[in-house]
């Protein structure tokens, strides 16, 4: 079993954590306290900040995902949503994208049951633009 820390291993300890953390950085990061306890707290600060940014990235990804599904059904992602909303159809939009995506029968079922509910917008194809 373990040994007691007292108070003259508690510098050593610690260190010890922050080399752990930095197991893998390049140069002296992955030997040096002074120069790992840099590297670790900037990294921590990007993984935290980065926690955040993944979730906003992947709610991108999957309303892109819901609207290339939508298309193809001549709807548009915006008319798809409010229609759910009214319809009381609770998908989030994780499950949607990978309806879209791998199961384009049970989409274009959700998409059809919306259309029920409220009438389908005109969809405008391949405007012009004139400067």
């Amino acid at each position: 079993h373990s040994k007691k820390a007292n108070f003259a291993d508690m510098p050593s300890l610690k260190h010890k954590k922050i080399i752990k953390l930095a197991k893998g950085y390049r140069g002296r990061a992955n030997r040096c306290y002074k120069v790992s306890v840099r590297a670790v707290h900037r990294a921590l600060q990007f993984a935290y900040r980065d926690r955040r940014t993944r979730k906003r990235e992947f709610r991108k990804l999957w309303i892109q995902r819901i609207n290339a599904g939508a298309r193809l059904h001549d709807v548009k992602y915006n008319w798809l949503i409010s229609g759910m909303d009214q319809c009381n159809i609770n998908l989030n939009r994780q499950v949607l994208a990978d309806m879209a995506m791998n199961e384009p029968l049970s989409f274009k079922a959700v998409v059809d049951v919306v259309a029920t509910m409220q009438p389908k917008p005109k969809m405008r194809v391949g405007l012009a633009v004139t400067f």
